[in-house]
């Protein structure tokens, strides 16, 4: 991508109790999201000392990084509290740093200033406010400072009155509108060959794959692009016709993402790099395809498997 100052180094391990601004900064979410999060759902810090404030451990960096992916990929927040209480694997400090590549400023009172315009059905005002900040910060600053933290602070609000749907819809409508406008046609793309860009099966949420779209683009690479309730079928006919050098596909569901499909795909040389993003994928071979978090993940497994 243009913009390299997003790809900083790993965050160091964590070994120490960390604050709720420490926390918020490493998920890319609000910190009231985080209050809200444990005052609904009981996911909160576990660490307290006499006279202190709780302070977050590595447990509860891990479940709340699952209650993040999730919530961003669809999942409702209380379903997503549910499955992040009871999480109960691999919770290294090594594991959690990986997936949390660096810190995140929020943009708090844009996103505020977002979430009011919304209520107020005003259409123009955010996209005129969300079409700046793509001009001024790029699609992964922008996504992760901004689009992400008001998608999972509007699911909260719906979460806890029961109303809002509306609300989702509309905004979720124009960021896809407006990065779809982002994944603009490469003139002169580094890879010979487009990168497939798939949501399997029946999967109908499609929002994360347009990101990812418009941050290759950015990075000048070619893709082609399927988007939601693509059948195994169309996308071995797509890889059996242009031999593209990396395979993405999405999973939200658990019916959507079984690996045994990957099994259906053709062989072909060179082998392209299968990358899966979602949580509806189920553990699988390693070597067989690469599982992502988050997007920034995927788009650097996508540039390396296209020769960027």
């Amino acid at each position: 991508m243009a913009d390299k100052s997003n790809t900083s180094p790993v965050t160091a391990p964590i070994t120490e109790a960390l604050t709720v601004a420490a926390v918020a900064r490493r998920l890319g979410v609000a910190p009231a999201t985080l209050r809200t999060w444990d005052r609904r759902y009981g996911l909160g810090p576990s660490e307290h000392s006499t006279g202190e404030h709780r302070r977050y451990n590595i447990n509860d960096l891990a479940r709340l990084t699952l209650m993040r992916k999730l919530v961003i990929a669809g999942v409702s927040p209380a379903e997503a509290a549910q499955r992040a209480l009871a999480f109960d694997g691999e919770t290294s400090p090594e594991l959690i740093s990986s997936s949390l590549s660096k810190d995140v400023a929020v943009r708090e009172e844009l996103v505020e200033t977002l979430i009011r315009a919304a209520r107020a059905y005003d259409r123009n005002f955010i996209e005129e406010l969300l079409r700046s900040e793509l001009s001024a910060r790029g699609i992964s600053n922008t996504w992760n400072e901004v689009i992400v933290p008001l998608l999972i602070m509007i699911g909260d609000e719906w979460a806890e009155s029961g109303t809002g749907i509306e609300t989702e819809h509309l905004v979720s409508e124009i960021v896809k509108r407006l990065l779809q406008e982002e994944n603009k046609s490469v003139a002169n793309p580094v890879n010979a060959r487009p990168v497939l860009l798939a949501c399997i099966g029946e999967e109908m949420h499609s929002l994360a794959l347009y990101a990812l779209g418009a941050c290759l683009s950015e990075r000048n690479i070619a893709i082609q692009f399927l988007g939601a309730r693509t059948p195994i079928e169309a996308i071995s006919a797509v890889v059996k016709r242009s031999a593209p050098p990396a395979i993405f596909l999405w999973a939200q569901l658990g019916k959507n993402g079984d690996p045994a499909v990957l099994g259906e795909l053709p062989s072909i040389r060179p082998a392209p790099r299968i990358i899966l993003g979602g949580p509806g994928w189920k553990l699988s071979d390693k070597k067989t395809a690469v599982h992502v978090d988050d997007l920034m993940e995927a788009v650097e497994e996508i540039t390396r498997a296209a020769g960027a």
